[in-house]
């Protein structure tokens, strides 16, 4: 009798603890969960899974009639589904698989999406080491907007139990319509290679017939990502030399958007879907211009060069107060200290310029049109710099006082010895990453084509090249030798050079203010003023400094958590009325502004930029404000188009990369019919003039032949 009655208690037990787990996620979950528009539920295929099992879940959508969802691409508007998983340790849920879409206008756009019922099929994985008999209890929170005229978005937790045994058990009887009609619905699962020829204000996708499973009537192109092509337009389809041909009007993001998708094709009673792996043969929309094709150690050298240069860059002078400080106490050092001073800073360069690579090169090749300084048009980084260096400023200043290991002139900014010169490295490479310099833009436009490896390569040569001047003092005792030696100067200097941190901790609030508006100016000062009043508190708590440390420790918590929250602050779309600088009038730059331009034979010069990009101001204050560059372009009616780079801009990023750049500051001008010429990212007025009044740029009013050209 012992033995039953402690299986019937396993038993209880197991199903206490599923129900207990299904009641967590909610007075909203259950399965299925109804809304007002939509009933969801979580169906699995089989009554029972083994461990080491990789099973199906299907999420089915029921949509009340005249309402739908959205694909994984919703077109024109709309928000695709997305699923947030809780699962027991071990348990892992799939990507979704999306069935076939339907096409729906809406006026004159079109969305992709499901009405009726939507099925999205997820693989579920078991661990091999799952305990026999013992349930899995499943949560996930669902959310989806729901469309007619207008949009309701909504949401379920649905809850699922799976039941586990030595084998697999059969499959449900009352899941099997369902996934014999996904099975129906999804593509196939292998992808058809297909390549994507750009060129003017038309795509052609081309695929091998033989690569289809019948040769089609008409067929379709369901783009996987939004901004490739304009979604509601008709794709004239021809068959020819063995091949399949759809002509595409591009959409407004067409230049960088990932170019994948899905097929589908028809022929009398026959129909297929298929995904396709899409090759650019040509990149749409603004063309390269030509220029001398770089090799992987054409490209390092001029990685390395383009370090070496931004020592000199504005960007880089507010570290340059703490680094002074560091280099001069360095006279006195033996070599030993100073080799590993000099060492232990360009670790810190290699480091940062390492994990910034990495995350650039991680977040292009998940999809997502980032550049070169993409970390300054987060509002919650900038907030967090401006607290930095206002920070920096008080210590260097003597207002408060952080102790020696802050300021400590034999040592970087954060230590006396190897870890003070890492983070000062660090911060070096933080304040000069935004900033683009000779060379260094064809150098990082060439190393995101690469793979990884060499890409990093190239990354870390322009860390080296940065860190190259600070290294030769620390290795070369004969230059360390001309250095001035340490005295009382040095505490002068170090309070004067407080003033830059000043500069840039205000700079950087009027980026943000850029970027998130009063709001998001008012939280960074807000919180300026509490690491201020934490520091001046702690000065007060010295006899106490338990308490000075808990205070300390809570006015820092407190500035984090409003800088962190300027991220959610209400962000407006870009300015609109054009502002002038100097003497010009420039517009906001456009694809359309520029494209009409080019096709009535009108110069243009194209200025982009970002107000966190201090290259990018101290260009437009010596080379573009002037009132002779001004009438320069007057008298040869050139179009000035600015864009602003402070926020994420997908045109913009577009743009940049169809001339091989990543970043700001880009120049380039557009002669009447003729090739794009790229000006270099350091500007004077006499570059400019003599490249906008150059022979073969019209004059205003006079008559110039239209020339074909693709740019």
């Amino acid at each position: 009798m012992g033995w039953p009655v402690a299986r019937q208690y396993g038993a209880i037990r197991r199903t206490l603890l599923v129900c207990w787990l299904l009641l967590c996620a909610g007075t909203l979950s259950g399965n299925p969960v109804s809304t007002e528009h939509v009933t969801a539920r979580l169906v699995a295929q089989h009554t029972e899974v083994a461990p080491g099992d990789i099973i199906d879940l299907a999420l089915v959508l029921d949509i009340r009639p005249g309402w739908h969802t959205y694909w994984r691409n919703p077109g024109d508007s709309g928000e695709a589904p997305r699923i947030e998983w809780m699962l027991p340790p071990g348990v892992t849920a799939g990507t979704i698989e999306w069935p076939v879409p339907e096409r729906i206008p809406v006026g004159p756009l079109a969305n992709y999406g499901y009405s009726g019922q939507a099925l999205h099929r997820i693989p579920l994985s078991i661990p091999a080491d799952w305990p026999t008999g013992e349930p899995i209890a499943i949560r996930a929170d669902v959310d989806w907007l729901v469309c007619k005229e207008e949009c309701i978005p909504e949401q379920a937790t649905l809850g699922l139990a799976l039941a586990t045994a030595a084998e697999t058990g059969p499959v449900d009887p009352d899941a099997t319509d369902i996934f014999t009609a996904l099975e129906r619905r999804l593509p196939f699962a292998e992808p058809v290679a297909a390549t994507l020829d750009g060129a003017g204000t038309e795509l052609v996708l081309s695929v091998d017939l033989a690569a289809l499973p019948f040769p089609p009537d008409e067929a379709y192109f369901f783009a996987g990502e939004w901004g490739l092509i304009e979604h509601a337009a008709q794709q004239p389809m021809e068959v020819s030399d063995g091949r399949l041909r759809l002509r595409l009007p591009p959409g407004s993001n067409a230049a960088s958007a990932r170019p994948d998708g899905l097929l589908v094709i028809a022929r009398d009673e026959q129909n297929a879907a298929l995904e396709l792996a899409v090759t650019r043969a040509v990149q749409s929309g603004h063309s390269r211009a030509p220029e001398t094709p770089l090799t992987f150690p054409v490209a390092l050298a001029f990685a390395l060069l383009g370090g070496l240069i931004l020592n000199l860059m504005p960007c880089v002078f507010p570290v340059l107060a703490i680094k002074a400080l560091s280099l001069s106490a360095q006279g006195g050092a033996n070599a030993r200290a100073r080799i590993a001073h000099g060492l232990a800073y360009t670790g810190g360069v290699l480091g940062f310029f390492a994990a910034l690579g990495i995350l650039l090169l991680s977040l292009r090749a998940g999809g997502t049109a980032v550049g070169w300084g993409f970390q300054l048009q987060s509002p919650a980084f900038v907030a967090l710099m401006a607290y930095l260096f206002f920070v920096l400023g008080l210590s260097l200043s003597g207002a408060a006082n952080l102790g020696d290991r802050l300021t400590r002139v034999g040592g970087g900014w954060m230590g006396s010895g190897a870890g003070g010169a890492f983070a000062t490295g660090a911060l070096a490479a933080l304040v000069a990453a935004p900033c683009t310099a000779p060379f260094m833009g064809a150098a990082l436009g060439y190393a995101v084509t690469l793979p990884w490896p060499p890409a990093l390569a190239i990354m870390l040569a322009l860390g080296l090249g940065l860190a190259l001047p600070f290294l030769a003092l620390s290795l070369i005792p004969g230059l360390a030798r001309r250095l001035p030696k340490p005295g009382r100067w040095m505490e002068t200097l170090k309070q004067g050079f407080a003033f830059p941190m000043f500069a840039t901790a205000a700079w950087l609030v009027w980026v943000l203010g850029i970027q998130t508006g009063a709001d998001g100016v008012g939280l960074v000062l807000a919180g300026m003023v509490l690491l201020a009043f934490a520091l001046w508190l702690r000065e007060r708590l010295v006899a106490r400094p338990r308490l000075a440390a808990a205070s300390l420790g809570i006015g820092v918590i407190a500035a984090l958590a409003l800088g962190v929250s300027i991220q959610t602050v209400s962000v407006g779309p870009p300015e609109t009325p054009d502002a002038t600088v100097g003497g010009l009038q420039p517009r906001v730059y456009s694809a359309d502004r520029l494209a009409t331009a080019r096709a009535a034979a009108r110069p243009v010069f194209v200025n982009m930029t970002a107000a966190w990009c201090i290259t990018c101001l101290v260009n437009e204050r010596v080379a573009l404000s002037s009132d002779a560059v001004a009438a320069a372009f007057t008298a040869r009616d050139v179009l000035y188009l600015k864009g602003d780079w402070t926020r994420r801009d997908p045109e913009i990023t577009a743009f940049l990369n169809s001339f091989g750049r990543t970043g700001v500051p880009l120049y380039v001008f557009y002669p009447s019919g003729a090739d794009p010429v790229l000006l270099p990212q350091i500007l004077t007025e006499q570059i400019v003039r003599s490249t906008v009044s150059a022979p073969g740029v019209s004059a205003a009013g006079s008559a110039v032949p239209v020339v074909s050209s693709n740019h």
